[in-house]
């Protein structure tokens, strides 16, 4: 299959790349290499299944590049993806990630593209459920601009789907960690924690640390994305995270025990619009894709960690 991947230059969608490689498809990625970097596409770069394509996904050229790649699939993950930043400045955020996700769906459209899987935010659309873990029949709650974002993406999903007959699935992904996540700017915490202490410096906890969330290790969710591009899954939203939940507090212990350092973070004041805890039900996945997670939380935190500590120089 020929399938295009936007932000195939970042964290997750690098990891996309390569799977998808692996698997015997030909890959056209797309990046505006604002966030994601060419290093993270060396892996694909060796392969001769792979094409890359600097071009932004809000610019209408966009839907020359697309037809050009005559891809038969689309993985969608090009995306503002800070909750704080959202909230600094939601047009910006609306910009990318709604008008984004419309000129992918337009784009897609116009080239005949059968299927488009969307990123979506398990960790975030549902707000603060009342029962945990949340399955895809709990109502969305976005509270902030981010989750108000991927919400408006998975209802224009919906509505090109119902118009033109387009083939869609939305990944509702908890909180994603592995390999690639830098720990600057939009990092995830484990890459912080790791990279701090890795380096003998003193990790930072926002808010008092019983914060609960859902870690999942990327091999898992580009596993998902594998399994999408399919035809399985056309018209639902499927949660993939783990349905364990672990606190901030308990994550930094783990991560510093993995690192051999010590298990003292300084406590700053929590950040708006971060939620106090979520832990996805992923039993539909299992259903509609045939996918669970193959990966618990020691054995990937243990996979980050060899590579931050190879990434930084570091001797094991």
């Amino acid at each position: 299959m020929r399938i295009l991947v936007t932000g195939a230059a970042g964290f997750i969608g690098s990891n996309l790349v390569d799977r998808l490689l692996a698997d015997g498809h030909v890959v056209v990625g797309v990046d505006n290499l604002s966030r994601g970097k060419l290093a993270n596409l060396a892996q694909a770069d060796a392969h001769g299944g792979f094409t890359f394509v600097e071009a932004d996904i809000t610019d209408p050229k966009l839907a020359d590049v697309v037809a050009a790649a005559d891809v038969e699939a689309v993985c969608h993950l090009a995306a503002q993806i800070d909750v704080r930043i959202s909230v600094q400045d939601p047009v910006e955020d609306a910009r990318l990630n709604v008008l984004g996700t419309i000129n992918v769906l337009e784009a897609a459209r116009r080239s005949g593209v059968r299927k488009v899987v969307f990123t979506s935010s398990g960790g975030s659309i549902y707000g603060e459920p009342e029962n945990l873990p949340v399955d895809e029949s709990v109502p969305v709650n976005p509270l902030s601009p981010y989750a108000a974002s991927k919400v408006c993406g998975e209802v224009y999903l919906s509505m090109y789907r119902a118009l033109y007959g387009l083939q869609v699935t939305a990944l509702a992904l908890s909180n994603v960690y592995g390999p690639r996540q830098d720990p600057h700017g939009e990092a995830g915490v484990i890459a912080i924690f790791g990279s701090a202490l890795l380096q003998g410096k003193q990790a930072a906890i926002y808010g008092d640390g019983s914060a609960v969330r859902d870690y999942v290790f990327v091999g898992d969710v580009v596993d998902a994305f594998a399994r999408a591009v399919g035809t399985d899954g056309d018209g639902w939203r499927f949660n993939i995270g783990t349905g364990v939940g672990t606190s901030v507090r308990e994550l930094h212990t783990e991560v510093a025990r993995i690192a051999g350092a010590a298990d003292d973070p300084r406590l700053a004041e929590a950040r708006l619009g971060e939620l106090q805890a979520i832990i996805l039900d992923v039993a539909a996945a299992g259903v509609g894709l045939g996918w669970t997670p193959q990966v618990d939380l020691a054995s990937g935190l243990a996979k980050t960690l060899d590579w931050i500590r190879s990434d930084l120089g570091l001797a094991g």
